[in-house]
């Protein structure tokens, strides 16, 4: 290969490291634009809703959907999430399972939080009715960590558990039973609930639209640097 052929392929490597930042840019901004919607039917959905829908085992849920269950509440089995952070105070998650029937997966039901005490946990003030009891909520998730170190869940016997962050299919395998694919957030209205203050994720749409402009840009201004210098190399030429 001559020396001509290839300073010219050398010359046009940074065309194509640009142009693939082009594309990854605007990508980017596509992916934000569409989270930015995303968030938008949620708040909506969020705010929409009138009443509460009796669930049923199998039924097709959507998010923040107001939902009601009736069974008995695991008492003695319930689960702690450790490191919420409320008003900058740090506590604790309940999680409580219902059993709606005996064939059926547990429902998990978050009652609200509670400030992490110097005193330990008073486990009494965890208890819940023996008795049926009908429970509302909207549907929602476990609290996700963006980097967790080490078992969500302790391998011990005791009860309530703590746990960091743990995922569905990590308490199923603690309660040794499966549970439902969503969790009950408890309406804040239901007795035997904590501190409830359930709102869609605080990042809203239009901080994503605002993300979405700023990589539109970049990718605009690198497009632009490209074409310049191409042509200003083609003048030199």
């Amino acid at each position: 290969m001559s020396t001509a052929i290839k300073k010219q392929i050398l010359g046009w490597i940074p065309y194509v490291i640009g142009a693939i930042l082009v594309v990854q840019f605007a990508g980017l901004s596509v992916w934000q634009i569409s989270r930015g919607l995303e968030k938008s039917a949620e708040q909506q959905a969020f705010s929409s809703q009138a009443g509460f829908t009796t669930w049923t085992d199998g039924m097709e849920i959507r998010s923040f959907q107001r939902l009601k269950a009736t069974g008995r509440f695991d008492s003695d089995r319930q689960v702690l999430l450790e490191n919420i952070i409320i008003n900058s105070r740090l506590g604790y998650y309940v999680v409580s399972p219902l059993r709606v029937a005996e064939d059926v997966p547990l429902l998990l039901v978050n009652r609200g939080w509670f400030e992490r005490g110097s005193d330990g946990i008073d486990v009494d003030g965890l208890a819940l009715p023996p008795s049926t009891v009908t429970t509302r909520g909207r549907a929602g998730s476990l609290p996700r960590a963006g980097y967790r170190m080490g078992e969500a869940i302790p391998n011990d016997a005791g009860w309530p558990k703590l746990a960091v962050y743990p995922t569905l299919e990590e308490i199923a395998a603690a309660l040794g039973e499966p549970v439902q694919p969503f969790v009950l957030l408890m309406d804040p209205e239901d007795e035997s609930g904590f501190f409830r203050h359930w709102v869609p994720e605080e990042m809203g749409s239009t901080r994503h639209y605002a993300y979405a402009l700023q990589w539109f840009a970049m990718a605009i201004v690198l497009a632009g640097l490209l074409i310049w210098n191409y042509r200003k190399r083609g003048l030199e030429s």
